[in-house]
């Protein structure tokens, strides 16, 4: 395999994220969703500098022998790679807002004020006695000086920078949007709808902030590293550490100053001065900074055709029948498809094991638990009544730390055996497991999702969750628990595949068979939807199934390092990309196994990490029923033809375009009727 190709895993993020931007184009989107996806694409990409250029920036300080044992890439070139595809997507993200979406906005009677000059006099008035009551007391104003200390920028804060026409120094003003709301409606007049940044509140009365006379005003914003660098994970108490670090992240290293493009060279070169940051630091962008406060932009219209049309959670076709979960799921397997179907029943199902007299023990895995999280409460119930509750929690899931340690904390106080962060490696597994005593007619019921316990993102993320009473599989899922415990260092699993022991293993030993298989001439296939294809020995092996005859598609939501189509490597590798109003988290992996098909589901993308750096749960799908609704999702997905893109050789996201004459298929709303349907059958 001479010619071996890989997409970089950086370019291909942000290609996920050019995506993203694609929805905020496409017109067929309603306008507030549209909206959203700018929303989505600033805030993705603040995480990406904040996470990975800020690991590139610190690869790029090590040293050259140590940094290639760790990672197989030039930090310097792929920081100038990124730095210049972040342009143009920027470019093009400015040019949606300002020639797209505004003009479209107006269409509807919604002025979004983007220049002060578009301010009325009436509209002045009232902004005047806004700022000073609501604005003005959560401003803090003060002076740039070259030979003074520089203040210190907060993490995704927005300032205002003046220049003086008199002055050498700067001035400085925090935009309080933390702690107001970033947009105000104004009131209505002549029939046309106003609403102002809550940046140009603070310029049209910022004069008043300075003595000197200000000449220019500018918007900046700094994101900082956000790791939490933790030397040494074996010694020590971890969940301390993790603790004690979670107060430095907003203090990190600049990773990225924002600063609208309009600034002259003089100034930027002053200001990269004043706050000691490198050329590389800073990114030209628009007037304003934080698109993610989108998110919040008010609609005063009302007007339900400017954003998606409801798609309420359904029942489930069974569990909604059921006089008891519990009965249910041991006369038979169920599935859960979030967010097409309620969440209610996973904390409903917690709630009857606590109220069930032969219930002993409730075991779960939680690794981002929503600030609201109905199933611990669940839990604290089981606990009152008496139950045994083991939790593990993750203390280590980026950017949840403080909500899981809080609720880890709750449970604790409350009677369960919490467990925290297993050293150098994360668990990642979403598991649920209820154990009956020996008098039980019952063994044990397990919940094996793809997604994490949390009802927040569950009404968002599409995923999927094995509701079983299968005593193998139960089994298996006890020594997943048993490792969290400590009590075994290996797991023997019968049904599961678990990383980081089992699952490269159990996942190459399929490909091999449809290998063995294409090699005979006989039929053999893959059809793999993950979020993530990173890892080389997987990418690898699916290069050389390709050239074995196996026909593979690949759905991808994210970063796929996998080159598709490439002549006596990878022609018989389609990949596609589906991205739409609901975020596609599930993985599915279907191999044709001589006629007879294997399904797993699993937490694990392949992604290096997870598969030999978390523990991770790769679930078969054992029931007939379960597999044909899974099969039907996937069969569905792969029909889409107005939001699945190609991943080609040149990362330009193409639409897969519906053939002439043919149906328009969107497949979320075509799922959504499936499972609506099963519940009039």
């Amino acid at each position: 395999m001479d010619n071996l190709q890989f997409h970089k895993r950086d370019t291909s993020w942000l290609a996920f994220n050019h995506r993203v931007l694609q929805e905020a184009m496409d017109e067929n989107v309603p306008l507030y969703e549209r909206i959203k996806f700018l929303a989505i694409y600033s805030s993705n990409l603040d995480e990406f500098y904040r996470v990975r250029v800020s690991a590139l920036r610190r690869f790029k300080q090590m040293d050259k022998v140590e940094r290639k044992q760790l990672i197989d890439i030039k930090p310097k070139r792929e920081l100038n790679d990124i730095k210049r595809i972040v342009h143009q997507q920027q470019m093009e993200f400015g040019r949606i807002f300002r020639q797209d979406l505004l003009p479209a906005l107006r269409k509807h009677h919604i002025n979004l004020i983007h220049t002060t000059s578009q301010v009325s006099t009436n509209h002045r008035s009232y902004l005047k006695t806004y700022f000073i009551e609501q604005v003005l007391p959560k401003l803090d104003r003060q002076y740039l000086k070259e030979d003074q200390d520089a203040p210190f920028l907060q993490n995704r804060n927005l300032y205002l920078v003046a220049s003086f026409a008199n002055a050498a120094h700067l001035g400085l003003v925090n935009i309080p949007s933390d702690i107001l709301p970033r947009f105000l409606a104004l009131p209505e007049e002549n029939g046309q709808h106003y609403i102002i940044f809550l940046d140009d509140i603070i310029r049209l009365n910022m004069q008043g902030l300075f003595e000197e006379e200000i000449a220019h005003i500018y918007s900046i914003k700094v994101s900082r590293d956000a790791e939490l660098y933790i030397d040494d994970e074996f010694a020590g108490d971890l969940l301390e550490k993790i603790k004690s670090n979670l107060a430095n992240r907003d203090t990190g290293l600049p990773t990225r100053l924002l600063y609208d493009s309009n600034m002259s060279i003089e100034l930027t070169t002053r200001l990269k001065q004043i706050f000691q940051l490198k050329k590389n630091d800073l990114f030209p962008g628009g007037r304003y900074h934080n698109f993610s406060d989108f998110f919040g932009l008010p609609d005063p219209t009302n007007n339900p055709d400017l954003k998606d049309i409801p798609l309420p959670p359904l029942e489930h076709p069974v569990l909604a029948q059921a006089t008891s979960l519990i009965d249910c799921i041991h006369e038979e397997d169920q599935l859960l498809n979030f967010p097409y179907q309620k969440y209610e029943y996973v904390p409903q199902l917690i709630l009857e094991a606590a109220d069930h007299p032969e219930v002993e023990t409730i075991k779960i895995t939680l690794y981002r638990v929503a600030s609201k999280s109905a199933v611990v409460n669940a839990l604290l119930i089981a606990l009152e009544k008496g139950k045994k509750v083991v939790a593990f929690i993750e203390a280590k899931a980026r950017f949840d730390e403080a909500s899981n340690i809080f609720w880890g904390k709750e449970l604790e106080v409350a009677g369960a055996t919490v467990l925290y962060s297993y050293p150098a490696i994360k668990v990642h597994t979403k598991l649920l497991l209820i154990q009956f005593n020996k008098e039980s007619a019952h063994k044990a019921l397990s919940y094996l999702g793809t997604g994490n316990f949390n009802e927040k993102t569950a009404r968002l993320y599409c995923d999927h969750a094995l509701l079983t009473a299968h005593e193998e599989i139960n089994k298996d899922v006890e020594q997943v628990f048993g490792i969290l415990e400590r009590k075994i260092l290996i797991p023997d699993t019968k049904k599961l595949f678990v990383s980081p022991f089992s699952s490269r293993t159990g996942f190459q030993d399929l490909i091999d068979k449809e290998m063995a298989q294409a090699e005979k001439g006989k039929p053999a296939y893959m059809m793999l939807k993950m979020n993530s294809l990173e890892d080389q020995g997987m990418i690898k092996s699916l290069y050389k199934a390709s050239q074995a005859g196996v026909e593979i598609t690949l759905i991808v939501r994210g970063i796929c390092c996998l080159v598709p189509g490439v002549a006596g490597l990878s022609e018989n590798i389609k990949v596609f990309s589906l991205v739409d109003r609901f975020l596609e988290h599930a993985r599915v992996y279907i191999f044709g196994n001589k006629g007879n098909e294997k399904m797993y589901i699993a937490s694990a993308d392949w992604m290096t990490r997870n598969l030999d750096r978390r523990i991770e749960v790769v679930i078969p799908i054992l029931n007939q029923k379960v597999y044909q609704t899974l099969r039907k999702v996937i069969d569905i997905q792969i029909s889409d033809n107005t939001k699945l893109r190609s991943i080609n050789s040149s990362l330009d996201n193409p639409y897969i375009e519906a053939a002439a004459g043919a149906e328009a298929i969107n497949a979320q709303s075509a799922i959504y009727r499936y499972f609506a349907e099963q519940l009039e059958k």
